[in-house]
């Protein structure tokens, strides 16, 4: 929604951008330190968020194992 931050994707049902839980992986910062800072978030939508990213980048399907 371009009225929500700026048509920024958002976590729903916050004003958390997305992009912010990229920036602290990046950084090296644990999921849990996220979730800390971000409160609003819930553990399973910033799981489901990452699972979608991964899953939507064949580089990263082609070096994956099973378990």
């Amino acid at each position: 929604d371009p009225e929500v931050m700026g048509g920024e994707l958002v976590f729903a049902g916050t004003r958390v951008p997305v992009q912010a839980l990229v920036d602290y992986l990046k950084a090296g910062n644990a999921l849990e330190v996220f979730l800390d800072d971000f409160p609003t978030v819930e553990r399973g939508q910033a799981e489901a968020y990452l699972q979608a990213s991964v899953a939507g980048l064949p580089e990263l399907r082609s070096h994956a194992r099973p378990a």
